[in-house]
């Protein structure tokens, strides 16, 4: 005779599946080690001066500059006073961060970290629509698309999982970092899990990076979104790429063969790190092969205003010939797979990841992905230009009254 169940052992079971299913998560683990795990990863990352990417600990320097762009940056001023204007005194007090506060770089892809500033999910419907215009001004309708379905797809997440109480389409928190400017350096930042766009104006220039990409699931198979997927295109530009390449060439691009887990090395708390080039530089490539990496790499910066995507282009070709493309793995359309492209002025990882949530097999899969762009020597949150601001109004004191400002 079959047995019959009590619908308590029933739940009970149910809920030890969920969260055994969540604790073997690397990530998660993570975060439940303490001070030798993400949370001690944090303090010691914020606790670090901020260096910036390097190839070797050391800054290249006189690769960014404070100049006219000729790419009005109204807009987006418009829309982050039109944001604040929305919020409520409190919150308003909640979002507010000098120009040059850590809290640029206390951002997580992971969906549980503590976040600062106001979240989609406290605001009401006219605040969303404020917000979702900060958006779309500083990004590109692909951009703001592309960060919408990313919100979608974690809704997506929440009902695979029945995890609404961490997972959800609203979890996504908009901090402002220094007042918003004609002229004097400002900046906001969108923070969430498998969605982070920090972005960092002064006057008509424009730095979007650190900018975290990713999802799991990449494709909706059902549910409300059903249907919605990401991070398509940049996977077909990097296949486009390394399919493009000679044996020969493949065989220096190709760092690793076997993808057994993680391999992005630019995410959280990673601001600093010394990462030289591999794979094979640009300088190796056909015409024909250039262009596609151009275009691999303008899948990312493109996430950007059109205007300002095209300045940042001009600076990524200015650097193509130190350019370098890396790979691990198979490149078959059902392959998981790592690319790097890195130079001077810009670093791009794209990383198949372990699934975390979903009920698959311990290995790099193509529905759990991870990407980031990145300013190495300095640049990330604009910092550069940041510094040579501060450098420059230090002059300028000095010079309307030496005797006033004595050399520091």
């Amino acid at each position: 005779m079959q047995s019959v169940r009590h619908p308590r052992f029933l739940l009970l079971a149910a809920f030890a599946a969920a969260l055994l299913a969540v604790l073997i998560s690397g990530d998660v683990l993570s975060q439940l080690r303490g001070q030798g795990g993400f949370g001690g990863r944090e303090r010691a990352a914020i606790r670090e001066p901020f260096v910036g990417i390097t190839t070797n600990g050391e800054i290249q320097t006189g690769l960014f500059s404070i100049q006219e762009t000729g790419v009005s940056t109204a807009p987006v001023l418009e829309a982050a006073r039109n944001f604040l204007g929305s919020l409520s005194d409190d919150q308003r007090d909640r979002v507010f961060f000098p120009v040059d506060d850590s809290e640029w770089r206390r951002w997580a892809n992971q969906h549980s970290y503590r976040r600062q500033g106001v979240s989609f999910e406290e605001l009401d419907e006219s605040q969303r629509e404020a917000a979702f215009g900060l958006m779309k001004a500083g990004l590109s309708a692909k951009g703001f698309r592309r960060s919408r379905d990313i919100m979608r797809l974690n809704y997506t997440l929440g009902e695979i999982t029945g995890n609404f109480a961490e997972l959800d389409e609203w979890f996504y928190y908009f901090t402002v970092m220094g007042e918003p400017s004609e002229n004097q350096p400002w900046g906001w930042q969108l923070d969430g899990h498998h969605l982070i766009v920090n972005y960092f104006v002064l006057g008509d220039q424009v730095v979007m990076t650190p900018t975290f990409m990713g999802s799991e699931p990449v494709i909706a198979e059902a549910g409300k979104y059903k249907g919605v997927a990401v991070m398509q295109d940049e996977l077909r530009r990097g296949l486009e790429l390394i399919r493009a390449l000679d044996p020969a060439q493949r065989s220096k691009a190709v760092i690793a063969q076997s993808k057994q887990g993680n391999n992005a090395l630019a995410q959280a708390f990673r601001d600093n790190v010394v990462l030289d080039y591999a794979g094979i530089a640009a300088s190796e490539f056909t015409d024909a092969q250039r262009d596609l990496l151009l275009s691999l790499v303008e899948e990312f910066v493109g996430n950007m205003d059109e205007g300002h995507a095209k300045v940042k282009m001009n600076e990524v070709r200015d650097h193509l010939d130190s350019t370098h493309f890396a790979w691990i793995g198979d490149h078959g359309d059902d392959s998981p797979c790592y690319y790097r492209v890195h130079s001077p002025v810009v670093l791009i990882e794209f990383d198949h990841q372990r699934p975390v949530f979903m009920r698959l097999p311990r290995v790099p899969t193509l529905q759990h992905v991870h990407s980031v762009i990145r300013t190495p020597n300095g640049n990330d949150y604009g910092k550069d230009l940041l510094r040579q601001h501060y450098a420059n109004s230090h002059r300028a004191a000095l010079g309307a009254n030496p005797a006033d400002h004595p050399s520091p």
